[in-house]
């Protein structure tokens, strides 16, 4: 292959990559960042299959890659394996895991992130689930049309 097909290669993957990223951001649950709820995340920790607001990719950020490995969703390129976490995780199913024995919130975003990641403060289980394991996000709208047109 030469070096210029590598290369257009290369740019379409990264195109199919953005659009799949921008069509799971536009899923309900993904629509606010997965910890201030802000609206419109531009932003993702791939690991962690979730995703952020920039205030909260800050967070992220300063938490160290150990932790999360923070992505923009429009500028960054973006390998098979890290889209296929963000398919399997979405922010359903990750706060499913990072928020099981959650109480309250901490007004304090940053020690509320730090809380939830880095320190596991909500978890059930140390042992990350298989995110195919988890139960789906329900969809309020297909609920509603069944109940109306079914019952």
């Amino acid at each position: 292959m030469s070096t210029r097909t590598a290369r257009q290669s290369s740019k379409q993957q990264n195109e199919r990559h953005t659009a799949i990223l921008r069509e799971l951001v536009k899923q309900p649950s993904n629509r606010r960042c997965a910890d201030c709820k802000r609206n419109d995340p531009r932003w993702a920790s791939w690991n962690l299959g979730i995703f952020i607001c920039i205030r909260c990719s800050g967070v992220h950020r300063s938490m160290g890659t150990h932790i999360s490995k923070v992505k923009s969703i429009d500028l960054d390129t973006w390998t098979p394996e890290q889209i296929e976490n963000m398919k399997k995780w979405g922010n359903y199913k990750a706060n499913l895991y990072w928020e099981a024995t959650l109480t309250e919130r901490d007004n304090n975003f940053e020690r509320w992130i730090r809380s939830k990641y880095e320190f596991k403060r909500f978890v059930k289980s140390n042992d990350i689930p298989d995110p195919d394991t988890l139960p789906n996000e329900v969809n309020l709208r297909y609920i509603i049309y069944l109940l109306f047109f079914y019952i």
